[in-house]
């Protein structure tokens, strides 16, 4: 006998958590008090400021719309890429000449395309502007230890193992051929692409003026990997968005909802379904905050919730393993800088960008956002030789 609830039951189910429930109604009425609130939503590459009380859209675009964010980003890959080359091998495929080969001929071309003209007026980023010059030492520095490394294994595929790879290019000591190990190479690569998106980002957020104690914020979809980003500690644009609000954003207004549905940005740009599309994200806010609060009401005079928005350890050479991410407190700390490196790498909750974005939205927000006061780890105090 097939089972099914019995509809007396069901009925008493549906009464508050159906479409038309009690709890559906309780969020409506919210909606509506809500509705000149201003809503923000967040996605792995957008956000979309809802003004409320009908007005349009405003979006602002990062990641792969940057200006930068490839080039920048190709050079951050070789450490990645490297490390698969000798994945390959070690798994005994022979595939890993022929990629080694691309890659090779393709540091070759991109060190005869970068150049300080190239960087400055090519790309043209505002938050990289007087340091175009040493982007492109640093891009020829990357990529010219890339080549000799894979020249190197190349030649002798016996060198082509993890020990090797940290020996001789990632974390080589004293090394005249490497005196930059290529783990510096990428924190500075990333930390400047993370740089151009937070400054941009910031800069976007303060300019529409907003009372950050109504802002009603959803941050949706997957971002970076389907695991990653799911806490205020993972996802950096929660640090993002409390640090462009001046810290006064109440950490409780900012919802996660990676299950939500995606924004389609063409569509909003086009005007298509504007407010059926606003009404769907307000009722999915304020249905969660309802929820939320009647919680605090129910059980008043029982240990209470509080979001938490700093949890970062500090480490120190004893340091053997990590739980969450380490705070970088100063630029030079090489020691965070690369645990932070290794962390987003093997803790699938973080976004890769998580590697040096609170250090950057810090010094972002104590500078007043001008990126050049800001002290780029792995770059601003580093000199990348031109090698022959």
């Amino acid at each position: 006998m097939t089972y099914a609830p019995h509809p007396h039951f069901a009925a008493l189910y549906a009464d508050y958590t159906g479409e038309n429930s009690l709890a559906a109604g309780l969020a409506l009425q919210r909606v509506d008090l809500t509705s000149g609130d201003p809503l923000l939503v967040s996605t792995g590459s957008d956000l979309v400021l809802f003004p409320g009380k009908g007005a349009a859209p405003l979006v602002a675009s990062f990641r792969l719309s940057t200006r930068g964010f490839v080039e920048l980003t190709a050079v951050s890959h070789l450490g990645t890429a490297m490390a698969w080359l000798a994945e390959m091998r070690e798994r005994g495929s022979g595939d890993w000449r022929g990629w080694a080969e691309r890659f090779l001929a393709d540091c070759r071309a991109v060190r005869e395309t970068s150049s300080e003209s190239h960087w400055r007026d090519a790309v043209g980023v505002d938050a990289w502007s007087g340091m175009e010059g040493k982007i492109a030492d640093l891009i020829d520095y990357g990529c010219r230890v890339s080549e000799t490394f894979l020249t190197d294994v190349l030649a002798d595929e016996s060198k082509l193992t993890f020990e090797y790879l940290r020996a001789a290019y990632l974390e080589p000591a004293n090394d005249s051929a490497v005196p930059v190990p290529f783990n510096d190479v990428m924190v500075a690569t990333f930390a400047l692409t993370f740089l151009d998106i937070a400054h941009r980002m910031m800069t976007w957020l303060r300019s529409h003026d907003m009372d950050w104690s109504k802002v009603m914020v959803l941050i949706c979809g997957s971002s970076g990997r389907p695991t990653a980003g799911l806490t205020w500690a993972t996802n950096n644009m929660c640090h993002q968005l409390w640090k462009a609000s001046a810290e006064t954003l109440d950490p409780s207004r900012l919802l996660i909802a990676p299950h939500a549905p995606g924004l389609d940005i063409k569509r909003i740009q086009a005007g298509e379904h504007l407010d059926a599309l606003e009404q769907g994200y307000r009722r999915l806010w304020c249905k969660t905050r309802v929820t939320a609060e009647l919680g605090g009401k129910m059980f008043a005079g029982f240990p209470a919730f509080e979001p938490s928005i700093e949890a970062a350890p500090i480490i120190d050479a004893d340091t053997r393993t990590l739980r969450e991410m380490p705070r970088l407190t100063h630029p030079d700390d090489r020691l965070t800088a690369i645990a932070r490196l290794r962390l987003v790498m093997e803790d699938p909750r973080q976004l890769l960008s998580n590697s040096v974005s609170e250090f950057i939205i810090d010094e972002l927000a104590a500078h007043d956002l001008d990126p050049s006061r800001v002290i780029i780890p792995g770059f601003t105090n580093a000199t990348f030789p031109r090698l022959d």
